[in-house]
């Protein structure tokens, strides 16, 4: 399958995944069994496996080594650039809702805390880790705990001076 076939068709994606999915259950591994033997996050093997995210090269041996299955097929499917996307029905998913939920009821603070201690300015998605752990609670219930790790990125002003276009324009 090339690049152009079923990148941008969620059938013959959909249908990508499962294969991987299956090869995660043949191998009889969680998310972060496989994270801890690839040294990535339980998160990114997720993601991977969603083709969400690009196997590098580099990876893919220690990747097959956790997951036998993984054809060599597979393995050159995900190491090609994927086609990030969600289909929007999966934010009636309740996980998925919960989670949108919390990031809005407690974004303002959040981006008001990362003004006050980095300045103006965001959390790159890109140069970004995220892991989910289990930890049990001082009720002694079970608790979730999602980490967002993202690299800071300050807005710029945007002076004449530092445009590359207006620099290297001619004038007439």
């Amino acid at each position: 399958m090339s690049h152009m076939e079923g990148e941008g068709d969620g059938g013959a994606t959909a249908a990508v995944v499962r294969r991987l999915m299956v090869a995660k259950v043949e191998s009889g591994k969680s998310f972060s069994d496989i994270a801890a033997e690839t040294g990535l996050t339980n998160v990114y093997v997720a993601q991977l496996l969603r083709r969400q995210a690009q196997l590098k090269p580099d990876t893919a041996p220690a990747l097959r080594a956790a997951m036998p299955g993984l054809t060599d097929e597979l393995v050159a499917l995900m190491m090609q650039p994927p086609f990030r996307s969600y289909h929007p029905d999966i934010v009636h998913e309740p996980a998925i809702y919960r989670l949108n939920e919390a990031v809005m009821h407690f974004g303002e603070s959040i981006k008001e805390i990362i003004n006050e201690e980095f300045g103006d300015g965001i959390m790159s998605a890109i140069d970004f880790y995220c892991s989910v752990d289990k930890v049990q609670g001082t009720d002694g219930k079970d608790r979730v705990v999602v980490t967002f790790d993202g690299k800071y990125l300050p807005y710029s002003e945007q002076r004449s001076e530092h445009m590359m276009s207006r620099l290297t324009r001619k004038t007439s």
